[in-house]
């Protein structure tokens, strides 16, 4: 079964940056598309970015521009790096699969805030 961990979160002043990473326990390979996900208290769940196996890349309007999304199939590993982040990105963040039921991770807290 997949398992994934995020991890890289922290606190960090706006305008920053921060580096999170995703780790998966089988071949990424095999899982397909991957994205980021991400859920503030008291709203619902939104998909951030994703990415493909081949590395075509998309991105929520929020966040286009200051976040890139990457991935390293040799090392099974998926990053984000969050550029000039702002206080309404903060959330727990999440990479998940596309369209592929696994359990969801234990996510890693985001806070922007100076």
């Amino acid at each position: 079964q997949v398992q994934l961990v995020e991890s890289g979160g922290g606190l960090v002043q706006p305008g920053g940056s921060l580096r999170l990473s995703c780790a998966a326990s089988v071949s990424f390979l095999s899982i397909g598309a991957m994205g980021w996900y991400r859920q503030a208290p008291g709203k619902q769940r939104e998909l951030v970015a994703t990415i493909t196996t081949g590395g075509i890349t998309n991105y929520a309007d929020s966040v286009k521009g200051r976040f890139t999304i990457s991935r390293d199939n040799a090392k099974n590993t998926m990053y984000l790096q969050m550029n000039r982040p702002k206080p309404e990105d903060t959330a727990v963040y999440y990479c998940h699969p596309i369209g592929v039921g696994v359990p969801w991770g234990q996510g890693t807290q985001v806070t922007v805030s100076s």
